[in-house]
């Protein structure tokens, strides 16, 4: 095929093409307007029905603007209305407010002038009534005979006696209550102690006997022209009383020690035989030594028995000495021991060191084994011994606290006291001579009656207790038990006793008439 034949071929599907295509063209033309005139007529029925409906929907909506127009109006007047009376209420009710406080200021403007009135009545009145009140403190003063000043003072010694009153009664309240609770636990306690540790006690005496074989004896004992009896003597330093006692010999002397060893001397030389000045001398010498050791051996039993330990050894032969020493007819050293059971068992109810209370206990009387070679009382020196062999302070105190000489700074120290007089105050402890009992019966008497008040003062129960009479018109109630406590202060301070004085005041007022 030639490139014309080509380009023919070319040309006939070009121009194919071209018709095919405005075919189409005009297809889609006539299909277009047929499709656009029904439309129009659709659209056009449309538009007609929704003018139609939207006439109605418009007279609808007119009559519904119409109807909520007028509900509106009905309802803005009705609220209008409510308001509009609302408002009179108010304007009555301010009305009558601003009446009422009309009423009120009128009201107050007189209660003014009436108070202004009453107030330069009042002032008129005062000084009416600081006229008469001069005039009858002056009456007063006039009738009385007491100044003002004089008055004032009157009340005050009044409401003096009414404090003093009250104070007394509190004290009294106080000490009463304070004395049952402290009564009932030292009861207890001292109880307990002393049902744990009960002590034979027997009275020594300041005289030994020495029983002889025969009374042949005696003229041997008493030697030529006296020498044996007057050797024995200046060695021993003792009193031998050779009597018409049979078979008998008295040693006394007020020192146990020495009057311990001229009883053993004499002892050993009444079963030696021989009796003479030299064989006298041997035999105080070893009654002498035995005597220490038995000392010795006493401290040692003494601490064996209370269970303390580590005493320096010097302490224990000055505790042991106290075998021979007795007090008020009481072996110091069985007291001493007695005294350290019940300080350890008290100790024991309270919670406190036992070891150091029976330690205090054991030692608190050791001044008494060297008082009659040092002077000073038996406390300072106890004191000044245990300080020296480095005793514990608690010791050192209870010892001279155990009299009151000073203020026990420790329960333990307490403990001793009361242990001291728990002892000493047992039936058939102590003893003392009538001389001293009478001394210090009279002391106590004289003390006790040297108050102003004082009218008459007995000392009974063997000065145990002391009974005070007093002057009604001079002491009241409430200074008795002020005066009570005064001479009981006064009394442990200057006497010394054993236990304790019970001091009872009595007042009694008596009115006496006769009819005629």
């Amino acid at each position: 095929m030639g490139p014309l034949e080509i380009v023919f071929a070319v040309i006939g599907v070009l121009l194919v093409g071209i018709l095919c295509f405005f075919a189409g063209t005009y297809y889609r033309k006539r299909v277009g307007e047929r499709e656009i005139g029904s439309a129009e007529q659709e659209a056009t029925r449309i538009i007609n029905e929704a003018i139609r409906s939207g006439e109605s929907r418009k007279k609808e909506m007119l009559l519904e603007a119409k109807d909520e127009i007028h509900r509106s109006r009905t309802e803005h007047e009705k609220e209008v209305k409510e308001r509009r009376s609302e408002l009179s209420k108010q304007e009555r009710r301010l009305q009558q407010k601003e009446e009422s406080l009309d009423k009120k200021a009128d009201a107050f403007e007189r209660k003014e002038a009436e108070l202004a009135s009453r107030l330069a009545d009042v002032a008129q009145t005062r000084e009416q009534v600081e006229k008469i009140k001069a005039q009858h403190l002056e009456k007063l003063e006039e009738i009385s005979g007491l100044t003002q000043e004089q008055a004032k003072q009157f009340l005050l010694d009044s409401v003096e006696s009414e404090v003093r009153h009250e104070t007394a009664m509190k004290i009294k309240e106080i000490e009463q209550q304070l004395k049952d609770e402290a009564d009932n636990k030292a009861r207890e306690i001292l109880s307990t102690a002393i049902q744990r540790c009960a002590a034979d006690h027997v009275a020594e005496a300041t005289v030994s006997v020495v029983p002889l074989p025969n009374d042949e004896m005696k003229g041997r004992i008493i030697g030529r022209e006296g020498r044996n009896i007057r050797t024995l003597e200046t060695i021993t330093g003792v009193d031998l009383i050779i009597d018409d006692t049979p078979e008998a010999i008295t040693v006394s002397s007020f020192d146990p020690v020495r009057r311990e060893i001229a009883r053993l001397a004499l002892e050993k030389l009444i079963v030696d035989g021989r009796i003479h000045p030299t064989r006298i001398e041997d035999m105080v010498e070893k009654a002498r030594k035995e005597v220490d050791r038995t000392i010795r051996e006493e401290g040692e039993r003494a601490c064996y028995e209370t269970n303390v330990h580590n005493l320096n050894p010097e302490l224990v032969k000055i505790l042991g000495r106290q075998k021979y020493r007795t007090s008020y007819g009481q072996n110091v050293l069985n007291h001493s021991i007695e005294v350290s059971h019940i300080a350890g068992l008290m100790a024991a109810e309270l919670g406190v060191d036992v070891a150091l209370a029976k330690r205090a206990g054991l030692l608190h009387d050791l001044g008494k084994s060297i008082d009659h070679e040092v002077e000073g009382s038996h406390v300072q020196l106890g004191a000044d011994l245990a300080r020296k062999f480095k005793e514990n302070p608690v010791v050192v105190n209870a010892i001279e606290a155990h009299h009151g000489d000073v203020e026990p700074k420790t329960v333990i120290a307490v403990l001793v006291q009361a242990a001291d007089a728990v002892s000493a105050a047992r039936p058939g402890a102590r003893r003392e001579n009538v001389e001293n009992y009478i001394r210090r019966l009279q002391k106590l008497e004289e003390l006790t009656g040297s108050y102003p008040g004082v009218e008459k003062a007995y000392a009974i129960q063997a000065g145990r207790e002391v009974r005070i009479m007093v002057k009604p018109e001079q002491v009241t109630e409430d200074n008795m038990i002020i005066l009570a406590r005064d001479i009981a202060k006064k009394i442990e301070a200057e006497l010394e006793y054993p236990g304790q004085i019970k001091v009872n005041v009595i007042r009694e007022t008596k009115a006496v008439e006769y009819a005629k």
